[in-house]
């Protein structure tokens, strides 16, 4: 009994001083920039004790003893874990974790936790996106998301060509849909890099249903940078300057080739301009049967550009106010000699208000000012047929005014061939003015679980162009009047969206619901009037449609007018079973003014996820940190086309009845009476996380298909085509992405990722008699048709060139044909032994097979360096350039026809002779003009040092090449062209820049 009384009491007595150890201590948690973070959790590890920090970012922990162990945390920054002491104050400075921030995405209509994606999402961090020089946002894109095409472009303020896996309609309308928080835009090209602070490119059906007809073709979510409350005022000053360069110039024929070919072409009219140019601008003193005169065209027109960027930013918050503010002003040249420029200025604010602890306010504006000139692209297509025997200037040609251009039909032949006129008497104004307004309003109806948010945007454009032509002689009675042609249009979007959503976590249960309403409202005006023989032209003061002829307006003027609307009812599930089981499912409601025979549809989807690493066979590995699988299966509609339209024919036809002719009229008519396309698509993916994460891999797998793709059929009763809900169109594919993150002592990390994505594209049905859609010309074909792809190219195999006479007597083809040595041979597809249409086929198609890309980037104490590359394969580039000597047989030749022709038995399998170059039978539609567009592309290379003193602010400096390297074997200035048709498309230059950053 003693024994256990005393027992007892010792313990007592321990509990005594045990409480009695037991204490409160309190702290602040700091950024780097030692300003307070509120909202950090900190928890003690074990124990039920934990508080969130308030706005100057105190917390208090109640109860807790020495050695007690508590842990902080706060979204972008590095968790950290502490030490209960003999201290009870604690002052805490957490570090920015770039990681961390990626593990919330934002999605459509709010955001979710990277680890509970069910969809196809890529998140691109703003410093991959800063890297490029560009006036585009989305040209920093291109190789980095598989499953996204981006063709770049070259004519300065241009945007880029965008597709996400493929291309799923026959329309023009292929526009990515861009929500700039929370707005909804059909281009983003008054958006400055620097103002990004994470971009979410949503490529599966499943993850993009949520904003409906607008998402057919892909979402691409960017949220831009704000201000955090409690923070003081934080400047960025980010600037770089640099040089535009053409790359991978087209040769063309010099003197000395062009006149060789001109010999053996057979034609006495071509060595008679040979004469004749000599006769004027005389011999070549290397080679007295050449003309002295050897122009480089292309060298002539083009220029080094000048390309440069400033941007300035303030951002902070106090109690209840955060803030954003920024302009940016750009400017770029364009690397054709003539008024080809860009230049672009933005103010942006963006401001949230907490008007109380649950009812918030947000307000986004941003105004863009923009002058851009585009380019007389017909220089391009008459410096690649200009001949070199001709100058830029011509003294002798005294009847060229104001400047003495050369013309080459002086020289006897067609065209005058020199591009300098329309290149100094034409200017492209256009100036762009762009009000870009959101505000949204957020009440907390149930703190932390319930709330609704009501968003309304406008989007307004002013587009006013100005087309001058002025007043020119060339000689040989060519001669231009003076003309002005106007185009104002103006685009009013507005959005109205209403959201509710629930949030909730039970026991091992997450859920989210939300539901809302989105009301849509387009509209545009576009007028145009173009008058001729303006008085006064050379006058700036003169460049007005009242000063010009008022009889030169008769049928130039007209104004058009259109309006749609929208309504869509959408909702949203989305749960989390002890983070193992994902469900994720979204119906939208759609209405559309486009369609008047049915203007709804109705839209699921739904998406499913496995983590693998949390069952218990698996949440114990050493070698699988993270495993997920994940399959989504869902439905959109597109509008994004022409609206229901038709017309009443009535045309009068004489007939013989009863050996008697009869005048009468016959009435037909015809309507589209369409009604949505629908993009059906099933995703399959696994992602996976290993070696301690500092692998990540990803995989996609999927099937989209367009049902009711609206087609333009024929009608043979009214001679016309009407575009009718008439086809099935099927993208397929697969995407990979791999990314490695590593370090090497203290100093030194790196990283290295990759991506490759592989597309088939088909139209797998036609409901159409002849089962096939034709586009493009007569002369340069392509056909769309079931088992093909979209604009197929379409004509003759190529398979040879015939070498001698007795290759051609063994072929009744060449027989047939009168051909002769040095024409090109086609493969006879159904063996009849003659080439017609029928052994037409496809040649290719200009989607490439696949495209992959890759980045590296490594820091070294001060400095930094990334290098990343992209690059495609499989896609076909038809050089109509070369194949409208059809139209113009006495022009030049680039040089690889010219060393590379048929002029002799075995010189040439592959290219026709000269003369045979100038006959119909060699320039049918073939693989002779339809060339691989494979290409490899070093894409950008950047090398940085950061200054880091107390006594400065942080600065970074920092020089940028932006596609220093192709390769290629396409014979023209790129490999990368939107439509696979290149007949005067603008080069893309290289970019050297030198850039320096400032934060304080």
């Amino acid at each position: 009994m003693k024994l256990k009384l005393l027992a007892i009491v010792a313990i007592l007595f321990s509990s005594i001083g045990y409480a009695q150890e037991s204490r409160t201590i309190t702290g602040t948690i700091m950024d780097p920039q030692e300003m307070p973070l509120p909202g950090a959790e900190v928890k003690v590890i074990d124990k039920n004790i934990f508080d969130v920090t308030d706005f100057d970012g105190n917390f208090t922990l109640e109860g807790v003893v020495t050695g007690d162990k508590f842990r902080v945390t706060f979204l972008g920054f590095q968790a950290q874990e502490f030490t209960v002491g003999e201290t009870n104050d604690y002052i805490i400075t957490l570090q920015e974790d770039a990681a961390t921030l990626d593990e919330v995405v934002v999605v459509g209509y709010g955001t979710q936790k990277k680890a509970d994606l069910t969809g196809s999402i890529v998140t691109v961090n703003s410093e991959e996106i800063e890297r490029t020089p560009t006036t585009n946002v989305m040209q920093s894109l291109q190789g980095k998301v598989s499953g996204v095409q981006i063709t770049s472009v070259g004519s300065p303020g241009d945007s880029p060509n965008v597709r996400v896996r493929g291309l799923g309609t026959y329309t023009d309308a292929t526009n990515v849909l861009y929500v700039v928080d929370g707005a909804l835009y059909n281009n983003i090209d008054f958006l400055n890099t620097k103002d990004i602070k994470s971009l979410n490119v949503l490529k599966d059906a499943s993850s993009s249903a949520i904003y409906g007809v607008r998402a057919a073709n892909g979402v691409i979510i960017i949220e831009t940078k704000s201000g955090r409350l409690n923070q003081k005022p934080q400047f960025e000053y980010d600037g770089y300057t640099g040089i535009q360069r053409a790359q991978d110039v087209v040769k063309m024929a010099n003197a000395e080739q062009f006149t060789t070919m001109a010999y053996e072409s057979g034609s006495e009219a071509d060595v008679q301009y040979i004469l004749n140019a000599m006769q004027r601008f005389g011999r070549s003193r290397v080679n007295p049967n050449v003309p002295a005169v050897n122009t480089d065209w292309y060298e002539e027109i083009l220029r080094d550009a000048l390309i440069q960027s400033h941007s300035i930013g303030v951002s902070g918050g106090g109690e209840n106010v955060a803030y954003s503010v920024g302009a940016n002003f750009i400017s770029q040249e364009g690397i054709l000699d003539m008024k080809n420029e860009y230049e672009r200025f933005n103010i942006r604010s963006k401001i949230d208000i907490d008007v109380s602890d649950r009812f918030t306010i947000g307000v986004n504006n941003v105004f863009s000012n923009a002058t851009k000139y585009d380019p007389e692209n017909a220089a391009w297509f008459n410096a690649y047929f200009a001949v070199p025997i001709l100058p830029v200037m011509d003294e002798q040609n005294t009847a060229a005014s104001p400047v003495r251009y050369a013309n080459a039909q002086l020289l006897g032949y067609r065209h005058t061939q020199n591009p300098f006129p329309v290149m100094r008497y034409n200017e492209n104004r256009l100036k762009i003015r762009k009000l870009l307004s959101t505000i949204d309003l957020q009440f907390d109806i149930i703190e932390d679980k319930l709330d609704i948010k009501t968003t309304y945007s406008h989007n307004f454009s002013a587009l006013e162009e100005r087309y001058l032509d002025l007043p020119y002689t060339l000689g040989n009675n060519q001669q231009t009047i003076s003309g002005i042609t106007r185009e104002n249009n103006t685009f009013s979007n507005q959005y109205w969206d209403n959201v509710l959503t629930y949030e909730d976590t039970f026991g091992d249960h997450d859920l989210t619901l939300m539901a809302g309403t989105s009301f849509r409202d387009e509209a545009s005006n576009e007028f145009e009037a173009t008058g001729r023989d303006i008085a006064g032209i050379r006058l700036e003061s003169s460049r007005y449609l009242n000063f010009a002829d008022p009889d030169s307006f008769n049928n130039n003027v007209g104004e058009i007018g259109r309006r749609y609307y929208g309504m869509s009812y959408f909702g949203r599930l989305s749960y989390n079973y002890k983070d193992r089981y994902l469900l994720y499912g979204t119906f939208r409601a759609d209405g559309s003014s486009k369609f008047t025979r049915d203007p709804w549809g109705y839209f699921p989807s739904v998406g499913l996820g496995w983590v693998l690493s949390e069952e218990n066979f698996l949440s114990d590995s050493n070698f699988v940190d993270f495993l997920k699988l994940r399959a989504s299966w869902g439905k959109l509609g597109n509008d994004n086309v022409a609206a229901s339209a038709g017309s009443n024919t009535i045309e009068v036809i004489t007939t013989t009845i009863g050996d008697q002719p009869r005048t009468g009229i016959t009435s037909t008519s015809v309507f589209s009476n369409n009604t949505w396309e629908v993009i059906e698509e099933r995703n399959f993916g696994i992602d996976v996380e290993t070696f301690d994460n500092r692998l990540s891999l990803t995989a996609d797998y999927y099937i989209r298909e367009t049902q009711d793709a609206i087609l333009p059929v024929y009608i043979p009763i009214v001679n016309r085509s009407v575009d009718r809900n008439s086809g099935t169109i099927r993208n397929q594919g697969l995407e990979l992405s791999a990314n490695w993150n590593g370090t090497i002592g203290d100093d030194f990390n790196f990283s290295i990722g990759a991506n490759f994505t592989t597309l088939k594209n088909e139209a797998t049905q036609i409901d159409d008699e002849s089962g096939y859609i034709d586009s493009g010309s007569a002369e340069f074909r392509q056909r769309t048709m079931e088992g093909g792809p979209l604009f197929g190219f379409y004509g003759y195999e190529r398979v040879g060139v015939y070498q001698n006479q007795a290759q051609i007597d063994a072929d009744p083809v060449a027989v047939e044909n009168n051909l002769v040595p040095g024409d090109l041979i086609y493969r006879d597809q159904n063996g009849d032994n003659v080439i017609d249409d029928q052994d037409r086929v496809i040649l290719g198609s200009f989607l490439p097979d696949f495209t992959y890309g890759g980045n590296i980037a490594m820091n070294y104490k001060a400095f930094d360096f990334s290098l990343s590359f992209y690059g495609q394969g499989g896609n076909q580039i038809l050089n109509r350039r070369r194949g409208e000597i059809i139209y113009t047989q006495d022009t030049n030749m680039d040089a690889d026809l010219a060393i590379n022709r048929w002029h002799g038995e075995g010189t040439s399998n592959k290219y026709p002779s000269s003369a045979g170059m100038r006959k119909a039978w060699n320039q049918r539609l073939s693989n002779f003009w339809v060339e691989d567009g494979d290409f490899f592309r070093i894409q950008n290379i950047q090398l940085g040092y950061t200054i880091e003193q107390e006594s400065l602010p942080l600065i970074r400096v920092y020089m940028t090449a932006e596609r220093p390297f192709s390769f290629f074997d396409y014979n023209g200035f790129t490999a990368e062209v939107p439509d696979g048709v290149d007949r005067q498309t603008y080069p893309i230059p290289s970019v050297y820049t030198v850039g320096l950053n400032v934060k304080f």
